[in-house]
């Protein structure tokens, strides 16, 4: 018994001893946490430093993962040229030349040619791969879908998400937007040196053409007047007059009220419309018929995002040695 005894009176010391050094520990850690909280919000939020500030940075292996990541083959000193803005080149130029160095040498071009090149490539094959799988949309209607798909937002967009704003070598930090767009231009013409037309085409139909993906295509098209549209439409087509007809309505002279307007063109409907009155009805009319004109009703089939460039190659133009635009066969 007075063993056990003995053994119950250790165990309780040692319980205490555990208690008071966990309070113990509590009572310097939680004024501690609190002084360090206080100094850093005292400083201000930290200044954004890009990654290769980094101890561990290898711009090499980000070049090389890059590539692997998309599954692409670039040439790696074409690559590394592509993320080589202007601006980088200037600042270590200056940076060498104020220790003396009267020829700087850094082994690396900036991207303007690469820029230049890949606006070209982007705006070509996205129009190619519209015309292919909207044939029925007007050329006007292309070009807004085409400027939306490629402006310097949508540019960055896709350029941010595919990793390049660490990668890019560019004197200012943060990367803005047109630093951003302007990197993936580079980068497709990078791919068609390295990789060729097909390889080249495949990525903008995927990572460009590919933001049509379950939208609406009148996101991207500004109708200011559907009935105006419409009756131009007809009119190169060689169609008879569109004519608004009032087909019923329901509550007139209410704020329930709703009216059905129907559009015809040589006694054939080509589209209906709703509205709380006949105006907007006639304008909703004049929208459903240049979707059913179009091919691109709310029910159309998706975008066939399997084209090839072989099957874009008729609406695919390059410029000669000589300067003229010929068909790409």
């Amino acid at each position: 018994m007075m063993l056990f005894s003995v053994t119950r009176s250790l165990l309780r010391g040692a319980q205490r001893f555990d208690i008071h050094r966990n309070r113990d520990v509590h009572r310097w850690v939680a004024p501690t946490l609190r002084e360090l909280r206080r100094r850093r919000e005292k400083m201000g939020p930290e200044a954004a430093l890009p990654r290769s500030s980094h101890s561990d940075w290898n711009y090499s292996a980000e070049i090389f993962a890059f590539g692997k990541r998309l599954q692409e083959s670039f040439d790696a000193n074409v690559l590394q040229q592509a993320f080589t803005h202007q601006s980088f080149i200037e600042q270590e130029t200056r940076k060498q030349a104020a220790v003396g160095i009267e020829q700087p040498v850094l082994g690396v071009s900036d991207n303007r040619e690469l820029i230049v090149q890949g606006e070209q490539l982007v705006a070509e094959y996205v129009e190619a791969f519209l015309l292919t799988a909207l044939p029925r949309l007007p050329r006007q209607f292309i070009a807004s879908v085409r400027e939306a798909l490629t402006s310097e937002a949508q540019l960055a967009h896709v350029s941010a998400h595919l990793g390049t704003k660490d990668i890019i070598m560019a004197a200012k930090f943060p990367i803005d937007d047109a630093l951003l767009a302007s990197t993936l231009k580079a980068i497709v013409a990078a791919l068609q040196r390295s990789s060729g037309d097909e390889r080249c085409f495949l990525f903008v139909r995927d990572f460009l053409c590919g933001q049509l993906n379950q939208h609406d295509l009148y996101e991207y098209l500004e109708i200011a007047d559907p009935l105006r549209t419409l009756q131009e439409y007809c009119k190169e087509r060689g169609l008879a007059d569109p004519e608004p007809r009032l087909i019923g309505n329901v509550g007139r002279n209410t704020l329930l009220a709703a009216h059905q307007v129907g559009i015809y063109s040589d006694r054939k409907l080509l589209g209906t419309g709703y509205g709380e009155s006949q105006t907007v009805a006639v304008e909703e009319a004049a929208r459903d018929c240049l979707r059913q004109l179009f091919g691109t009703e709310l029910h159309m089939k998706p975008v066939d995002f399997t084209l090839t460039l072989s099957d874009c190659a008729q609406h695919l133009t390059r410029r000669s040695a000589s300067g003229k635009v010929e068909k790409r066969q």
